[in-house]
């Protein structure tokens, strides 16, 4: 149920209004956006929401059963505050929205709520980006719980995995840019695959503060030095650049016990027969 003012409801109920649709957007940084589709920017509740042209929003849909609603929001990249790099680091993925309408000529009468939850996954194509908004339900619809792998389900230096990660991590600084994702540190010496499945966090330049997994390390010598990314990193990277880089960790039990001697916290199941071994079973069955 929604609670609007008296002053708001009368205005709504007449045959002309004067509505503009505000979001309120927050990032995980904390950083806040605002934006209207109103021709001139609004000054609500001591923020300022940018008048912003050719966001395209879907209709908003809420029912009274528990179904995840979401709603989609189409714009171009022509706002100074939203950039392709900023959306390619993933700044806006999973941010806080707050979506509403206000009467532009009389904000005294306060706002009516539409909807508020968390963006997905943020995608752009050609100077344009999409947006999924998903409400508040859809918190409800994530699986609870765990299922059993051969694989560990820890991360690399969390509570459950336990492994101190000021001991795994090196630093370094880029010799040798290739592209966004790939580089090379010509003072590496360890072996090929030691930093693979890793995490580098870059500590300046242009992608400072921004981490990414390894997917190749030494890849191409077959000796330390190069460095390939799971995906490019939004920002150019330069000559010079300082980075952090963890030992890789592919989870297995092997790589466990040999590069981190941390079996006891393995958590894994790798000796639970799989679907193959089932389906063995049921065929050896199947002859009697």
């Amino acid at each position: 149920m929604k609670t609007i003012s008296t002053a708001l409801t009368a205005h709504i109920a007449g045959e002309v209004t004067n509505l503009a649709t505000c979001w309120k957007l927050t990032r995980r940084d904390a950083t806040t956006l605002c934006f209207t589709d109103h021709d001139q920017d609004i000054v609500f509740e001591s923020n300022t929401y940018k008048a912003a042209t050719g966001f395209t929003p879907s209709a908003i849909h809420n029912s009274g059963s528990l179904a995840v609603d979401n709603l989609d929001v189409e714009g171009m990249l022509s706002s100074g505050s939203i950039t392709e790099a900023d959306i390619m680091a993933g700044l806006y993925d999973f941010a806080a929205i707050a979506i509403f309408q206000v009467n532009y000529k009389d904000l005294t009468q306060g706002a009516l709520k539409l909807k508020r939850g968390w963006l997905g996954e943020v995608s752009h194509y050609k100077q344009q980006f999409v947006a999924e908004v998903r409400g508040l339900t859809q918190r409800l619809s994530q699986t609870v719980g765990e299922l059993y792998s051969s694989s560990c389900r820890a991360a690399l230096g969390d509570s459950r995995c336990k492994i101190n990660l000021t001991t795994s991590t090196v630093t370094g600084t880029i010799t040798t840019p290739v592209s966004n994702a790939e580089f090379m540190d010509a003072s590496r010496t360890e072996t090929s695959g030691t930093y693979s499945f890793g995490t580098i966090t870059f500590t300046s330049g242009a992608n400072n503060g921004l981490a990414m997994e390894v997917k190749e390390y030494g890849f191409k010598t077959g000796a330390g030095g190069q460095i390939m990314l799971a995906l490019p990193m939004p920002y150019v990277i330069a000559i010079g650049d300082s980075y952090q880089l963890t030992l890789g960790c592919d989870k297995t039990l092997v790589t466990c016990f040999s590069r981190f001697n941390n079996v006891v916290n393995f958590r894994g199941e790798p000796l639970v027969p799989g679907l193959d071994r089932m389906l063995e079973t049921a065929g050896t069955r199947s002859k009697w």
